[in-house]
């Protein structure tokens, strides 16, 4: 899936959404135009899902998926992730991004997007 591939409808419906950011120190709520009118995101698949971040698709080589975490209905994930586009120490390039499936697409779309500290899961967890 691209965004280019989309339907003037869909992409009405995207550019609706805002996004919650805490990124370098800037914090609050994003809208998905902005996104869509300065950047050039793209679909990322996470786990065959066609998934949506608010960043350049110039990243996506740069980002792992670090932990997924599925809600019971399948229309929600967080997803704990490293982007090392712009610093290569694995500590500062964390990423939390909580996304939700629109209603009646197939892909899912960032509602919030923070910086996150890379911690080594503890050895207490299973």
């Amino acid at each position: 899936m691209k965004i280019s591939e989309l339907s003037t409808e869909t992409l009405e419906k995207i550019k609706l959404v805002r996004w919650d950011r805490i990124i370098e120190k800037h914090e609050g709520p994003e809208n998905w135009e902005s996104v869509l009118r300065y950047e050039q995101p793209e679909f990322l698949l996470v786990e065959g899902c066609p998934t949506l971040l608010p960043v350049d698709k110039s990243h996506h080589p740069n980002i792992t998926i670090i932990r997924c975490i599925w809600s019971g209905d399948k229309n929600s994930v967080t997803l704990f992730l490293s982007d090392t586009t712009y610093e290569d120490d694995p500590f500062f390039s964390g990423f939390i991004a909580v996304c939700d499936r629109l209603k009646n697409e197939e892909f899912f779309l960032a509602i919030l997007y923070h910086e996150w500290f890379i911690i080594e899961r503890a050895a207490v967890f299973e």
